[in-house]
């Protein structure tokens, strides 16, 4: 029932632009006959992704599409150095459309390096932040980008988002543009059989990041429903799925599940809606837990980092998020780890938090994961690091999208305990939970 929901929810916001499920990867040469007659292919050659591709390549040659490459794809969390090296590749040959073959990182690499190739040579640093690829555009649109996902998490595929890191510093920075979303996408989810394990649990735990904090940033939202079936259900396919996964990769029922909940992550985080008792537009997007993983990736893989951080922000925010505490409780309940003696419908405020919270940690443990910044080798002075980037006007957006929305000079009040908390695993650290105004 989950799994036809998400499918409904899926076509429905997408509509005949994105081919997902079983068997799907035929429609990449169809899609990129439709921007022109010359491609280039952007995938790394990773053992595990090779037969896949060979169904990507002969799918443009049956459309008849001239294809270049395989251009070398991104290392993980998308340096900005091979961002460089892709566009130059795209400048040299001039393709009508590029096809990016691979995970998260390879996407956001590829969506990046088309904004480069098209608006000249500059520095990736000029897009950070919301709305300047189109604020440089001038009319004239990215080259398009067709994304071909190939890891069940991030949703890079379906977002208008990108992710870029500074090899030197380890910060991620972000690039956030409509201007960037892939006009086309395909998911085959038979291809994450093949996907490492550490592969599969980082992307699940980036899918549920993206639900939850999306959900909990929605109080007092006009799309407050909307998110609440989306994270309902996407968190729920990806708890009760990603053990089954683990422990059969072969399993293509959890593998579809999967590829359903992190791709319903995706779809929360580009919820946009006019609110039409104030006449403005209020849009959905991740928070603290993505805030403070872009300083951790040095350390941690990307979905590791925010499943280690969001049940403190959980706590943190406890008054704000008593209802979707209650819905995303149930469903860790459901799936064993909260105990089912536990009335969530009686219990509210900070001590629902901490159960909820509890119930994250459960199952961060069950699946191998730290549950503490310590715990994940990541040094104490790393704290701090992560505090004064909270402060870059870059990324005020996340803040903004908190459950109660944060200023600057809040950061240290309340982001500060709450990342010790996180570093040392003493939730009585975390200050009295932040309220709606």
């Amino acid at each position: 029932m989950e799994k036809e929901k998400a499918r409904e929810l899926l076509k429905n916001w997408k509509g005949q632009n994105y081919a997902f499920g079983v068997g799907v990867l035929e429609k990449v040469g169809e899609f990129a006959s439709k921007f022109g007659g010359r491609t280039m292919l952007v995938a790394n050659g990773s053992r595990w992704l090779a037969p896949w591709l060979e169904e990507v390549v002969r799918s443009i040659g049956d459309r008849g599409v001239e294809y270049i490459g395989p251009v070398r794809g991104s290392r993980p969390n998308t340096p900005k150095d091979d961002v460089y090296r892709i566009a130059l590749a795209i400048s040299k040959t001039k393709p009508e459309v590029v096809v990016a073959v691979g995970g998260g990182s390879v996407i956001d690499a590829v969506k990046a390096a088309s904004v480069l190739a098209r608006y000249g040579p500059s520095e990736i640093e000029l897009y950070f932040g919301t709305g300047e690829v189109t604020r440089a555009s001038e009319g004239k649109s990215v080259i398009p980008v067709i994304a071909v996902q190939t890891a069940s998490g991030s949703g890079a595929h379906l977002t208008k988002y990108s992710n870029v890191t500074d090899p030197a510093t380890g910060i991620k920075k972000l690039i956030a543009d409509q201007a960037i979303t892939p006009p086309a996408a395909v998911f085959d989810y038979r291809v994450t059989i093949s996907a490492p394990k550490d592969l599969t649990l980082d992307g699940a735990l980036d899918g549920i990041a993206h639900c939850w904090e999306v959900f909990t940033g929605a109080t007092g939202k006009c799309y407050y429903e909307e998110v609440e079936e989306i994270a309902r259900i996407g968190i729920g396919l990806i708890v009760g799925n990603l053990l089954k996964a683990v422990e059969d990769p072969d399993d293509l029922d959890a593998r579809v599940a999967l590829g359903l909940g992190t791709d319903l992550g995706g779809y929360a985080i580009m919820i946009s809606k006019l609110n039409p008792d104030t006449g403005r537009v209020e849009s959905a997007g991740t928070g603290a837990g993505h805030l403070g993983s872009y300083q951790l990736t040095h350390y941690l893989a990307h979905g590791r980092a925010c499943a280690v951080l969001n049940p403190y922000y959980t706590v943190l925010f406890a008054e704000a998020i008593e209802e979707q505490n209650r819905v995303v409780g149930g469903i860790f309940q459901r799936e064993g780890f909260i105990e089912s003696s536990v009335d969530l419908g009686r219990i509210g405020g900070r001590r629902l938090a901490e159960i909820v919270a509890g119930g994250m940690i459960a199952f961060s443990k069950a699946i191998g994961f730290p549950t503490t910044l310590e715990e994940a080798g990541v040094p104490p002075e790393q704290v701090n690091v992560m505090v004064e980037a909270a402060k870059d006007p870059q990324v005020r957006i996340k803040l903004q999208n908190m459950p109660v929305p944060i200023d600057v000079e809040d950061v240290d009040a309340f982001i500060r305990p709450t990342l010790q908390a996180a570093y040392t695993g003493n939730m009585s650290l975390i200050p009295e939970p932040r309220r709606p105004a």
